[in-house]
């Protein structure tokens, strides 16, 4: 592709990729994106994870509308206190356990998992860290090196040293932690991997065997938690509980935030010994604890009940299309997987081409790491004839498939 035909290296910006999506936003409302040219998408994947409350909630703009009006950016995290951050910092705390009573708010979910291995390097004064076959953390330095994609990881080496994956499920390779293990990171529910959503057993004997050996247990909920999987936090349909938590992508309501949680003892540890332990110039940004704010504020609203019921009535219909091998899902948390990666590319395109002439389409989008399923995570607070539409859209687009 010639540079300038690319939508933003043609206009001086960065690209991901040599072939996006290129669509024109024009605005978005409730689960609809609406674009220049006069066609709409519903947004069956929520801006990968992001948007979970629908675009544009009452709860989320009016409690941004309100901190705009006071100030923006005052000094780095950790000088002055603010009265968002606390607010925001007490509705996340009010919906954890008792024993992850800490947070601390940072600029995205790969920054939180930067800041969770580094708390864990504190803590346990050991080095040795392990990740998760199957795991995607994010794409920074240290979140990319406990990913486990290693296409996506070669062109960057070296990355973090003594970092090695456990299998995914595999009770027998649990004895690989020891007493030099820092830290063992796992997603509470894997995302990029096609939504494997692990054995209870197993997700709790990795627990067990990372305290029995004083390594810190640090569950992603970046893109599963938020009610995403039907709770609000994934790891309490498991019965386990984190050292570490760390989050991001909704609990900003659509704002860029991340975070840690943990307990007052240790996350006072990032304090001394050096001071500074981890620092962050717009980390508990005002506008973004905003964000978080209206976000539980949203969260309180959604019927988990009756989101079991639409999503079990979309698993039911497209399991039973001719295109579909297989949907797995927890929540409003899916993966439909097909015969191959081009059905897939045929299907995304398929739900699109339409609002690309004006009319309405749906936006679904591939997993990086499993070509041939495309992933389903529509909004929590979608009406049920919303949710009906969407899915009407995304069977049209399979029905596309040859």
């Amino acid at each position: 592709m010639n540079h300038a035909d690319n939508p933003f290296l043609g206009q001086g910006l960065a690209s991901t990729t040599l072939h996006p999506l290129g669509l024109e936003v024009e605005g978005a409302a409730g689960p609809w994106i609406h674009l220049k040219g006069g066609g709409k998408v519903f947004d069956a994947i929520c801006g990968i994870g992001v948007s979970n409350f629908g675009h544009g909630h009452p709860a989320i703009t009016n409690s941004i509308h309100a901190q705009l009006e006071l100030n923006l950016h005052t000094m780095v995290y950790g000088e002055f206190v603010q009265d968002v951050q606390r607010q925001a910092a007490a509705s996340l705390r009010a919906s954890l356990p008792a024993q992850l009573d800490s947070v601390y708010f940072v600029n995205s979910g790969a920054e939180a998992v930067d800041a969770a291995l580094k708390l864990a390097k504190r803590l346990t004064g050991h080095t040795k860290i392990m990740g998760v076959e199957g795991g995607y953390h994010g794409n920074t330095h240290g979140a990319l090196s406990v990913s486990s994609n290693e296409t996506r990881k070669a062109p960057f080496r070296p990355l973090l040293p003594e970092v090695s994956f456990l299998n995914w499920n595999d009770m027998a390779d649990l004895a690989h932690i020891d007493a030099n293990t820092a830290a063992v990171i796992v997603e509470t529910v894997q995302g990029d991997a096609g939504i494997r959503i692990p054995d209870k057993a197993w997700l709790q004997a990795l627990a067990n065997t990372c305290r029995e050996h004083g390594a810190m247990f640090i569950l992603d909920e970046i893109q599963c938690g938020m009610g995403r999987t039907g709770t609000t936090w994934a790891f309490s349909q498991f019965d386990v509980v984190p050292d570490i938590l760390c989050m991001g992508k909704a609990l900003g309501g659509g704002m860029p935030v991340g975070a840690i949680a943990t307990c007052t003892h240790r996350m006072s540890q990032l304090a001394h010994s050096p001071s500074l332990g981890h620092i962050t110039t717009f980390g508990g940004h005002p506008m973004a604890c905003a964000g978080v704010r209206g976000a539980f504020q949203a969260l309180e609203q959604v019927d988990m009940k009756q989101l079991e019921t639409r999503c079990q009535h979309w698993q039911e219909a497209l399991a039973a299309h001719r295109a579909v091998l297989q949907v797995r899902r927890i929540g409003a948390f899916m993966a439909v997987e097909m015969e191959h990666a081009d059905l897939v590319s045929q299907v995304v395109t398929a739900g699109l081409q339409p609002a690309r002439q004006g009319e309405t389409g749906v936006l679904m989008f591939w997993f990086l790491s499993v070509p041939h399923a495309f992933r389903l995570a529509p909004p929590l607070t979608a009406t049920d004839q919303e949710m009906e539409d969407g899915l009407a859209l995304v069977l049209k687009a399979l029905d596309s498939v040859t």
